[in-house]
């Protein structure tokens, strides 16, 4: 019963004010029972769920209930329907225990309207589901009453009337009321017919006078003559009887198949009683009344068939004279297209001379075009030369080309073997070895460049990119082909047949041509009055329409073969070898790349492998830049200890120590310089071991060489701490050293990591790492740049040098002059640029907050580096993440999810939620995010942080893709020395401005990283 249990929700709809319904049986004259149009399918779920849950319900058990609804097998057909019980009739001479067994029932079958008696056992219980409201309902007509003299006859024949009108028949159903038992007053229609007027046209009925009044009276007449019919003929159930196309007749087929298996209808007419168990008990139906049922029965049930067939050959009739007016109009419409076909044809024939040339001279001038322009010769002309281009003008791979690549993957080999070597007395071998294998190279490269210059290389791929384009533009883009040369023999062999079946053709045209052109010339003589040629009248006109037709035909042949577009097997066959081309093409282009590419790195190679092919590089300038550097410093020390020692004596002299700070100032910047020749000089090296002497930092290993390239070329040991000019910065060294100086007339900072010897190499890697990133876009890249990473002699310290820009971090700017709105979407474009960089290079920031983010000149953002010691989650952890009442921590973070580029896009969202909302209040959810809704903002912007404070964030990408910032002016701006700038360490380092802001953590002055 479950998959019937939906079918409740069917009934229950208001009741409409216009409906249509199909009739399902008449009680009089004016009422009847019909079933809404639409209710088909309730119906017939209705049906299937009662076939399967009433033959296992149980039967009903002491006196039935008369407001309930049962389930009753009907007598005729032996299937199930809803029913309710409205009347007991019982035997008055039976015992107890004879009565329960033998109790009797008349009941209404409600979703229909007819009534019939039923044993008890014959009504059972049904599920819950199927207590719905009715799906017939009764009416009655409107205005009209039974006449109070009607006898019993009448009363049958004005039901019979009725029933033809409405019984199987749709119709429409105008509601005007309705009484106290459910019945609805209403004015039916069929086909435009008022049926309560033909009722009344018929005697049947009569229009009530008074309604009020009457209808009391109306109602005890319908119910005498009821009562008197049913001593007659009692009522038999729906669709007995009824033809198979009746609308609801659908849900009883639906039983019969249903039940099929178990059960086999009983059709015995109308009998419902046996002999002796189903007579009457009751004083309102009498014992001797049951006995007079069954005559009248079957003569009741003996018209209604008659009355039916009648019906029936009626609505075949009426089929019969619609199919005969059909055919009328289909005759009438023939005559009037042979009429019109004949009036044509006479019009024709008057022009006939004149249109037959005139169509011919039209097929002449086409097929000159067509000739002419030959549209489909000229792509097979166009596909045939393009094969020919890719097959006789091939250019094949040259044969030093091969040698070139082993020999060169042999020099790579060798080369790698001494970057790995870490023995000394090994690597002399090792060195030998590749430089005879760098000899064969350059022998080699030369044989490559010799012969690859002899190669029209260019013009090659010219011509093959001309030909691909022009080939697309006639057959669209090509698809894979195979490698087999049977495309194109398959090609020219159909382009044989073609040619040669067109020869045909154009000759049999040219033939027909000819002779229509003679005749011509006949015809012209013939009618020369001025020749004195006479010639047979016969003979010279001859068969003129054989001749027009022949010439005619062969110019439509011709037409058809160059017009017609190929079939698909042709079609198949011009792709195969189109396709075909297009490969070889594309396989001839990279072949032509591959070629080029390695002339070029052979010209590379030979050009500065001349330089270095007999003679090897050494580090004597280098060398002589440190000595000069260790002097210089030797004696700026010297300086310092003068200046110590004048500062402290008693003849101290301000001319004297003018003086001597002069020298310091010039010795600094002659150590600067050097330090800058010694850069230069590493990265010399550098490229030197990364091109071509790998040994370099093996043979010399006093020169540093590898430390300076792991740390992306920062680390120097020239420069040191103690001889610059540097100027404490102790509000801000809480947590580490940190000074301020001056280098060439550009502030810095140094910020002191204090590591050990496990430490230092992380530190340096995650430093040179993150160097890397920026040197890829320099200016660009949206990051902060590091300048130099030196170590102090005396202490366990790692100095980072950066650039110096006071009160330029977001928490500075904020606390003095926030930004505008403009102002702040240029600054995170910015530093939107920068989480790019970082994310692209496979870094996680993990330390963004507001004194780690600086607004250059307050227009461009960069992004702050971080603490090196620290790992990504370590630095997400700080204390310093957080911004006004809002922690930047993202949600994940806090459930112990590992730092990601996600987690840096939430802190960038957060910050720009700080920028925007400037001094409004927000709210924070349980999962720590703002309340954008809540925020009076820009609907752009409040967009974008929507989408960074969900789970599917967008990346550092897609924010620069935004609308927020499409007219955000992102010129990067180099920041110039002195000017308000100020990036923060971690930011610790840059935590304070020139006027000495009150040093807090809402400025960001706390230094807590």
């Amino acid at each position: 019963l479950k998959s019937h249990l939906g079918i409740i929700s069917f009934f229950f709809f208001p009741l409409p004010q216009v409906e249509d319904v199909v009739g399902c049986h008449v009680e009089d004259a004016v009422t009847f029972w019909a079933q809404n149009v639409s209710r088909c399918n309730d119906l017939l779920k209705l049906s299937c769920a009662l076939a399967e849950a009433c033959p296992q319900a149980n039967a009903v058990f002491g006196r039935p209930d008369f407001s309930k609804i049962y389930g009753g097998c009907f007598s005729e057909d032996g299937c199930w329907y809803r029913c309710m019980v409205q009347q007991v009739i019982s035997s008055e001479k039976a015992g107890t225990i004879f009565f329960l067994k033998s109790l009797i029932c008349q009941v209404l079958y409600i979703d229909y309207g007819n009534s019939e008696v039923l044993n008890r056992s014959d009504i059972v219980e049904i599920p819950p589901n199927l207590q719905c409201p009715s799906v017939a309902k009764k009416y009655r007509l409107w205005g009209l009453q039974i006449p109070t003299d009607q006898n019993l006859n009448m009363f049958d024949e004005g039901k019979k009337f009725l029933s033809s009108l409405v019984f199987e028949k749709e119709i429409k159903i105008r509601h005007k009321g309705k009484h106290e038992d459910g019945t609805i007053i209403a004015q039916a229609e069929y086909e435009k017919i008022d049926i309560g007027k033909e009722v009344v046209k018929a005697g049947f009925a009569e229009k009530c006078t008074s309604p009020g009044n009457t209808k009391d009276a109306e109602e005890r007449k319908a119910d005498g003559m009821q009562n008197q019919h049913r001593k007659i003929k009692v009522p038999v159930p729906l669709g007995v009887n009824r033809s198979a196309h009746a609308l609801y007749s659908i849900p009883r087929r639906r039983c019969d198949q249903v039940a099929a298996s178990t059960r086999t209808p009983n059709f015995t007419g109308n009998s419902v009683f046996a002999p002796k168990e189903k007579m009457l008990a009751s004083t309102s139906v009498p014992d001797t009344r049951l006995a007079q049922i069954r005559p009248a029965q079957k003569l009741s049930e003996d018209n209604e068939f008659l009355r039916r067939e009648n019906i029936n050959l009626l609505q075949t009739q009426k089929e019969l004279e619609l199919k005969v007016q059909q055919l009328k109009r289909e005759l009438q419409s023939e005559k009037e297209a042979s009429r019109k076909t004949a009036r044509n044809f006479e019009e024709t024939l008057h022009n006939y001379i004149g249109t037959k040339m005139r169509n011919l001279a039209a097929k002449v001038k086409a097929l000159k075009e067509v000739r002419y322009t030959n549209k489909n010769s000229c792509f097979r002309e166009q596909l045939s030369e393009s094969i020919i281009v890719v097959t006789e003008g091939c250019l094949t791979v040259p044969r030093s080309l091969e040698k070139l690549q082993k020999i060169w993957t042999e020099y790579d080999l060798a080369q790698e073997r001494i970057r790995l070597c870490r023995n000394v007395d090994e690597i002399d071998e090792l060195i030998a070895k590749r430089d005879e294998v760098r000899q064969n190279l350059y022998s080699a490269v030369e044989e490559l460049i010799l012969e690859v210059d002899q190669l029209p290389l260019s013009e090659r791929s010219r011509t093959l990119q001309e030909l691909s384009a022009s080939l697309e533009m006639v057959h669209g883009q090509g698809s894979e082909a195979d490698d087999s040369e049977e495309a194109f023999q398959h090609f020219f062999k159909w382009k044989s047949v073609k040619m040669k079946k067109l020869i045909c053709v154009r000759d049999n045209t040219d033939t027909a041509l000819q002779i229509l052109a003679d005749w011509f010339s006949g015809i012209l003589k013939c009618f020369d009055l001025t020749s004195e040629a006479s010639s047979d009248l016969e003979e010279v006109v001859g068969n003129a329409d054989e001749i027009l037709k022949k010439a005619e035909l062969a110019i439509c042949e011709e037409l058809d073969t160059d017009l017609n577009e190929p079939d698909e097997a042709e079609k198949g066959i011009i792709m195969s070898a189109y396709n075909k081309v297009i490969h070889n093409i594309c396989q001839e282009q990279s072949m032509i790349t591959v070629i080029q590419n390695r002339y070029l790195a052979s010209v590379e190679f030979k050009k500065q492998a001349e330089e270095w092919l007999n003679r090897r590089p050494d580090i004597n300038n280098l060398l002589s830049i440190k000595k000069t550097v260790k002097s210089l410093k030797a004696q700026l020390r010297w300086k310092l200890v003068e200046k110590n020692n004048l500062e402290e004596s008693d003849d101290y002299s301000e001319f004297e120590m003018m003086g001597i700070k002069e020298e310091i100032a010039h010795l600094r910047n002659r150590v600067l310089q050097e330090i800058s020749k010694e850069q230069e000089e590493y990265e010399k090296l550098t490229y030197l071991v990364q091109k071509w002497f790998p040994e370099l930092p093996l043979l010399y290993p006093e020169a540093g060489i590898l430390n300076y390239m792991n740390s992306g070329g920062l680390l120097t040991r020239s420069l040191e701490r103690d001889l610059l000019d540097a100027e404490p910065m102790k509000e801000l060294s809480t947590k580490r050293p940190l000074v301020c100086s001056e280098i060439q007339g550009q502030k810095v900072l140094l910020k002191g990591y204090s590591v050990d010897v496990s430490s230092e190499v992380k530190v340096i890697e995650r430093v040179a790492k993150y160097h890397r990133a920026w040197d890829q876009q320099k200016e660009k890249s949206g990051l902060l740049q590091l300048l130099f990473l030196l170590f102090c002699k005396s202490d366990p310290l790692v100095y980072l040098m950066v650039p110096y820009y006071p009160g330029a971090s977001l928490g500075a700017l904020q606390a003095v002059t926030p930004l505008t709105l403009e102002e702040a979407l240029k600054v995170m474009k910015g530093v939107a640029q920068g989480l790019q960089t970082l994310h692209g290079a496979n870094l996680v920031h993990g330390s963004l907050h507001g004194n780690n983010v600086f607004a250059v000149n307050r227009k461009q953002g960069i992004v702050g580096d971080f603490d090196f010691t620290k790992s990504e989650e370590q630095r997400a952890a700080a204390s310093t993440m957080v911004v006004s009442t809002l922690s930047l921590v993202s949600p994940e973070l806090k459930m112990g999810q590992p730092a990601s580029p996600a987690s840096d896009m939430y802190a960038y969202g957060c910050l720009l939620f700080w920028l925007c909302v400037q001094n409004q209040e927000f709210g924070i959810k349980e999962d720590g995010t703002p309340e954008v809704d809540a925020v009076v903002m820009d609907d752009k912007v409040k967009s974008l942080l929507l989408n960074l404070f969900c789970c599917n964030r967008l990346t550092a990408e897609q924010v620069l893709r935004d609308d927020c910032f499409l007219t955000v002016d992102a010129t990067p701006i180099s920041p110039q020395p002195g000017e308000e700038h100020e990036p923060q360490e971690e930011h610790d380092s840059q935590k304070t401005d020139e006027k000495k802001m009150p040093l807090t953590e809402e400025n960001g002055a706390n230094p807590t990283q």
